[in-house]
């Protein structure tokens, strides 16, 4: 497999006449009517800071240009994951989630602290959870805000038979004590903006320890079966960060052992795509030197992968990736993420065109 890269990677998300100017953790889709729609968490000042929002902008040129980007998921809270997925005719849904008034101490700015000491108790729970709102315009506007027992960067998929069905960690108030962590699951986003549960992805063992599986992203297959690529982390000074798969062949019901995909500081999370072509991509940050975005391949629907190819590779930190891929008309990938372009600096969102080409497929 080779990969062609084109030109320099767009900045398509900045705000630098402000000190609000971090912005993360983006998704891309092709909306029903052909817009390409990207949606991030922006106008934060950190990493971990209380005013992120979760953002849109759309583009009608295939990505050459793109509007300012707008608020659809603002609470009191630090709103931060974007995530969006187009379903049915003309629905759009656009998924978040954010974190305690404590976590978000972390900072320990002056700044932050003091519009943290306005939010009260009541104005904390009704915000608190992993959030999402529906459109049913084409994401033209959106319904009123919902909450889900699962999050992951990316959102939900549509099944073939139309069905909502997300796959996800369980939301919890702070990852690193795991208070309310209870593994990867999916749910099935109803109609009236309910969820329903339907089955687990297994926890595992890894190295003597239990690793913390999360930010997974699923997508159906032709023959039905629903993949699953899953962040698997430990902390440490030996700690991992990499790839494992998992797959449901009766509707997320149950799910296989995950398996490793890479080393065990491989990159990570993923973003799943199956090209036109019928080869699947599965696009990756890589947080050792050189930074960057890679992809992994596979032509026989997930069962072995090629992996390492590198996109992007000009990060000058770790503070990148959450990458994810549309397809364009001429079979050409445009690839979203979220990285600094100096250091120190803020991180903005980048896109990045390419595509790939091997013995039995130029595209």
């Amino acid at each position: 497999m080779k990969i062609i890269t084109f030109g320099a990677p767009q900045i398509i998300m900045s705000n630098s006449m402000s000190k609000h100017n971090y912005f993360g953790w983006p998704s891309v889709a092709r909306l029903q009517n052909g817009k390409i729609a990207v949606v991030a968490s922006g106008f934060r000042r950190r990493h971990v800071c209380p005013f992120g929002k979760a953002v849109i902008s759309y583009s009608e040129d295939d990505g050459q240009t793109y509007t300012a980007p707008a608020p659809v998921i603002d609470t009191v809270l630090d709103d931060r994951d974007a995530g969006i997925v187009p379903f049915g005719k003309r629905g759009v849904i656009v998924t978040s989630f954010n974190n305690t008034v404590a976590f978000q101490r972390r900072s320990k700015s002056p700044y932050d602290n003091a519009y943290l000491d306005m939010i009260t108790p009541e104005q904390e729970a009704e915000a608190l959870g992993s959030t999402f709102r529906i459109s049913r315009d084409g994401g033209v506007t959106f319904g009123p805000l919902h909450k889900s027992p699962v999050t992951s960067p990316h959102g939900p998929l549509e099944l073939s038979d139309g069905t909502l069905l997300w796959v996800g960690r369980t939301f919890s108030e702070n990852d690193a004590h795991r208070v309310g962590y209870d593994g990867v699951l999916a749910y099935r986003i109803l109609p009236d903006g309910e969820t329903e549960y339907v089955g687990r992805i297994p926890n595992i063992e890894a190295e003597g320890t239990e690793p913390l599986l999360c930010e997974p992203h699923a997508i159906q297959l032709p023959d039905g079966r629903i993949l699953a690529h899953i962040r698997v982390q430990t902390a440490g000074a030996n700690a991992m960060f990499t790839l494992y798969q998992s797959e449901s062949a009766d509707g997320g019901k149950t799910w296989t052992a995950p398996i490793a995909l890479l080393d065990r500081t491989g990159g990570a999370p993923a973003h799943l795509l199956r090209h036109s072509s019928g080869t699947l991509i599965s696009v990756y940050g890589y947080r050792n030197a050189p930074y960057g975005i890679r992809a992994m391949f596979s032509k026989d629907e997930g069962k072995t992968w090629d992996t390492g190819y590198e996109i992007w590779t000009e990060g000058p930190s770790h503070d990148l990736g959450y990458p994810a891929t549309i397809e364009l008309a001429d079979g050409s990938l445009l690839t979203v993420f979220y990285a600094k372009t100096e250091e120190p600096g803020p991180a903005v969102i980048m896109q990045k065109r390419w595509r790939f080409e091997d013995e039995e497929n130029d595209c």
